[in-house]
């Protein structure tokens, strides 16, 4: 039997071992998928230990130290100096979040290179501010003020990269934004909105009204308010579950060259949705 697992420290509830388990079973391959936890003091005396697996997930706090240890990194790691997948035979790092960020954006009909107003930008805000300016987009970063640093160090990383998109930054508090003039596509990179705190959105309802598409990275609820809202004004919108699901596809065409259905893929995303 593959062995695949995640390692992370700490590793609380995933739904990782979820998404790979129906992702092999309709792959018809017999493997498993595990979490390991792995402390950051822990990672140099341990790597070796993952000799046995196929290929494996990283997630906080070794996605940068995990470099160390690749003899390859794909462009999206590079990029963004940061890996979350390493096929094991070569060991060859991989950047699959951008990969499900883009895949999700283009799942929903909606394109990169167009009017982008991205609201936060660290950490999965930071990859996907990044990408959004790589594929094209006239963008907009939306940033508190004790934030300002973390925004204005994304734009240095945009231009270090001679990426010559036009870029913005504009700082907002709480709901405040309502100096925007809108665009083709919202995206919420913030905790605003997740469990247990639902009842948050990181921008007023006049500012969703003024997109055509609304992108929200948060997947727990199903149906954030921020989602909520735009539906009710027909706005195409779209949940960070798709995200989720299509890094681990990625992860699986990465390891052993898996290929899908549109459709299973679509389902699982629902499943998964579901059991939230």
């Amino acid at each position: 039997m593959k062995k695949f697992c995640l390692i992370g420290h700490p590793l609380g509830h995933s739904f990782s071992p979820q998404i790979h388990k129906r992702l092999f079973e309709l792959s018809g391959i017999e493997a498993e998928y595990t979490l390991n936890d792995i402390a950051p003091e822990e990672l140099s005396e341990k790597f070796n230990t993952l000799e046995e697996y196929e290929g494996f997930n990283i997630t906080i706090p070794h996605k940068i130290a995990i470099i160390d240890y690749c003899k390859e990194l794909s462009d999206g790691a590079q990029r963004y100096r940061s890996v979350n997948c390493i096929r094991n035979s070569d060991k060859s790092g991989y950047n699959t979040d951008a990969i499900g960020f883009t895949k999700s954006i283009e799942a929903m009909g909606a394109s990169l290179n167009s009017k982008v107003t991205v609201i936060g930008c660290g950490g999965v805000g930071r990859m996907i501010c990044i990408e959004a300016a790589h594929c094209g987009a006239e963008l907009t970063i939306c940033a508190l003020e004790s934030d300002l640093p973390l925004a204005k160090k994304v734009v240095e990383e945009i231009e270090e990269q001679g990426i010559t998109a036009k870029v913005n930054v504009r700082t907002f508090s709480g709901f405040v934004l309502e100096d925007t003039d809108g665009g083709d596509l919202l995206i919420n990179a913030t905790p605003a909105g997740m469990f247990p705190k639902v009842d948050n959105m990181p921008c007023t309802e006049e500012v969703v009204k003024k997109f055509k598409n609304v992108f929200d990275v948060i997947y727990n609820p199903k149906e954030t308010k921020l989602l909520k809202t735009a539906r009710e004004h027909g706005i195409n919108a779209m949940g960070g579950m798709a995200m989720l699901v299509l890094q681990a596809v990625a992860a699986h065409e990465i390891w052993y060259g898996a290929k899908f259905e549109k459709s299973d893929i679509d389902k699982l995303v629902s499943d998964m949705e579901n059991a939230v």
